[in-house]
């Protein structure tokens, strides 16, 4: 790990802003960006002020670790991890009871081993627990699918192109519009996904609450840091103070969510639209350092490093391989294939299928067709339809979203609407809360009831609950494309700034117009 991961990492643990962690050490905000990015180095005076502010060694500052052996530790202990310093999402051990339930919900025959899994999950992590799961990893990678499992999901490329609708069309679009277009794709994901990483991670029991006391309930704004002023935090289980806000920002702050968009465009730009998922993963190793990835993509991440390629990358010990994280990096292969969702569902497969299987797969999918439509008409129901066309009518993932779509045609009022995907999925479930299905509903919900009206919709897709960031990125990024960059009012571009800041390797901060210009050349090189 390099320097600049380690201050990533620690600043980011200890909920600090670059700003503020540049005023302890007496540097500017934009050497902390330049340290973070690679770009240049901290000097030692200044490496050893952080190493003991934060009581850190400087081994682990530098290099990442701290692998120091005691001369009489015994030999055993030392060719053994240390367990508890593996973080969960990459010990499979610790994720045995998502693992169960993720089988049982793509039809794997694993009912008679329930007991098992959720017992070894109560084990302390270790040697043993690891034995375990490897054993239930081995149940799981040769069991059938049940007789009589209503759904057919395959996570081959042709196979999904079989089953689905979509006919091949191409769609024609305004080139005179798609700067615009383009620029609010880009800005509505950012404000978007801006809105709902203030509050990321909390649940309704306390977001809803919270909102009607600050008086922003329904939605209509950001949240910001002088909302906090005057009211009893306590009452909250959700850590609202650890938080960032729209009021103290300079540019968008790092986010997942936003560096793919980035990440995928630097993918582009070094491998050509022909692009392999083989090349993805590379790129992915390159560009960033490993916790920069969370659930299946920090096990991708981790598998890549272990030799495993696309696609086993995405099957061997993931049990998150249907979570939200592929439908969050597709926007990139809408926006460059305006017109054409066949091809931008392509794309996204080729991203996807690293990490993610069946649903998980589709979600991205979905995503960039709907984009690519957007790029042609402001029609929700267009956008929607037509992005559908592109995965397999006979998955999960369809059925819900055609769930959505006929509860709004058929008059059900936007408050039961919402009301039924917490009925189905339970936001205190994190297999449920990061499912790409569960997130997907209130995306095309948000997009249908908010009737294109970019403010209301992805204040909507965010005072939801479940992944708030992600999905109001997702809607954020639709509507822009539909409806373009001046539908995007002050409110919510004003502290943006035209700024992006991302934790992608020789990039750190650009700017949102550099960013909208490269898109537009890689349309036109297509």
């Amino acid at each position: 790990m390099e320097i600049g991961q380690s201050i990533y990492k620690i600043r980011n643990n200890a909920k600090l802003t670059q700003e503020q962690f540049a005023e302890m050490f007496g540097v500017s905000q934009q050497a902390v960006q330049k340290w973070e990015s690679g770009s240049a180095v901290p000097d030692i005076e200044k490496i050893v002020k952080v190493a003991k502010y934060f009581d850190v060694s400087l081994d682990s500052l530098v290099m990442g670790n701290d692998n120091r052996l005691v001369e009489d530790m015994n030999k055993s202990e030392i060719l053994k991890p240390q367990y508890k310093n593996i973080h969960d999402w990459e010990f499979y051990s610790s994720n045995l009871k998502t693992e169960y339930q993720q089988s049982i919900e793509e039809g794997l025959d694993i009912d008679a081993y329930k007991e098992v899994f959720y017992s070894v999950s109560m084990l302390p992590k270790g040697e043993v627990k690891k034995r375990f799961g490897d054993i239930l990893f081995d149940i799981v990678a040769s069991a059938k699918i049940k007789e009589g499992y209503y759904y057919v999901e395959p996570s081959d490329l042709e196979q999904i192109q079989m089953m689905r609708q979509g006919a091949d069309e191409r769609y024609s679009y305004d080139k005179e519009k798609i700067k615009d277009k383009i620029y609010g794709a880009w800005l509505g994901r950012i404000c978007g996904c801006m809105l709902g990483k203030s509050v990321e991670g909390v649940r309704t029991n306390d977001l809803v609450p919270f909102l009607k006391e600050t008086k922003n309930y329904p939605m209509y704004r950001y949240i910001c840091r002088k909302d906090l002023q005057n009211i009893d935090l306590t009452k909250y289980k959700f850590n609202f103070v650890g938080r960032v806000y729209a009021d103290e920002i300079d540019g968008m702050p790092v986010d997942d969510d936003t560096n793919y968009v980035v990440l995928a465009q630097k993918i582009i730009e070094k491998y050509g639209r022909d692009f392999t998922p083989h090349d993805v993963s590379k790129a992915w190793l390159t560009y960033q350092g490993k916790d920069a990835y969370c659930t299946a993509e920090r096990v991708a991440f981790c598998n890549f490093v272990k030799g495993y390629a696309p696609p086993q990358s995405a099957v061997y010990k993931n049990p998150y391989r249907e979570w939200i994280g592929a439908q969050i990096r597709g926007d990139y292969f809408g926006y460059i294939n305006p017109g054409d969702p066949k091809l931008a569902a392509e794309m996204a497969w080729r991203d996807a299928s690293i990490s993610h299987v069946k649903n998980g797969i589709y979600g991205e999918m979905f995503i960039a067709a709907m984009l690519a439509i957007a790029a042609t008409t402001n029609s929700i129901e267009k956008i929607i339809t037509l992005g559908l066309a592109e995965i397999p009518q006979t998955s999960r993932l369809y059925e819900s979203i055609m769930l959505i779509l006929d509860s709004y045609k058929s008059g059900v009022s936007e408050q039961d609407c919402f009301k039924m995907i917490h009925e189905k999925y339970d936001e205190h479930s994190g297999h449920d809360w990061c499912h790409t299905i569960s997130n997907a509903m209130i995306v095309v919900a948000s997009l249908l009831y908010g009737e294109g009206d970019f403010s209301r919709s992805i204040c909507m897709a965010v005072e939801t609950g479940f992944d708030t960031d992600c999905n109001g990125a997702t809607v954020g990024s639709i509507l822009g494309m539909a409806n373009g960059k001046e539908t995007i009012s002050e409110d919510w571009s004003a502290p943006i700034s035209n700024k992006l800041h991302t934790s992608i390797f020789g990039v750190g901060t650009v700017n949102i117009s550099d960013c909208v210009e490269k898109t537009l050349s890689h349309i036109e090189n297509a």
